[in-house]
């Protein structure tokens, strides 16, 4: 997985004055440490702000990371709205351990959720692991998208083969050698000309 292209996504505020905002820039600068070291190229670091889909949508990483300290829902919506139509791998460290936002992340398509975990020699291996399970995921969200327009292909033909049956007088396998035949002389899906059937059906009424 090396060369993999990150954008990181915290809520560091500098501020040598507050200690919990310094424990933040430290938590920071291990994940930043720790993502140089295993190979990974860090491409921006970027604040949860309504900026942030435009900015993703521009860099086109290949992962996202989260170093929320405790707002991690907060910080999850923006993410959430900016992955929303390119699903990537998300990786969320936080201090975080509300079962109610362990729940959200996943449900929002969180691949790691890590609690108190941002150690720098643990990074690679949670990352691994990330985009192992986002890919095994994503295939069977395409897989039961390539069923569902499957299923959506075959009612269409079989509403275009009832029409003919009804309008032609012909038998179901006469209605689909029909469909077959303007299909191959036209060049096209045998979906696609039963759409088109039935879209001359609905325009003549």
């Amino acid at each position: 997985m090396p060369n993999l292209r990150i954008v990181v996504v915290n809520t560091v505020v500098h501020d040598e004055g507050d200690e919990a905002l310094q424990a933040q820039a430290e938590r920071a600068r291990v994940l930043r440490i720790g993502l140089l070291a295993a190979g990974y190229d860090i491409i921006a670091s970027l604040p949860p702000d309504m900026y942030l889909p435009d900015r993703i949508a521009q860099l086109q990483p290949d992962m996202i990371i989260v170093d929320a300290e405790s707002d991690a829902r907060d910080v999850l919506e923006h993410v959430v709205i900016a992955t929303r139509d390119e699903r990537r791998p998300i990786v969320m460290f936080t201090e975080d351990q509300d079962p109610e936002s362990m729940e959200a992340a996943v449900e929002a398509g969180v691949s790691a959720y890590v609690v108190a975990g941002l150690q720098g020699e643990r990074i690679k291996p949670v990352l691994q692991v990330a985009l192992a399970q986002f890919k095994r995921e994503q295939k069977l969200l395409d897989e039961l998208s390539d069923t569902k327009s499957k299923l959506a292909e075959r009612k269409v033909i079989e509403r275009a083969k009832g029409l003919l049956m009804e309008r032609q007088r012909f038998t179901e396998e006469q209605a689909y050698q029909k469909l077959r035949s303007m299909a191959m002389s036209k060049n096209l899906k045998l979906s696609e000309v039963a759409q088109r059937i039935l879209d001359v059906e609905d325009l003549l009424g």
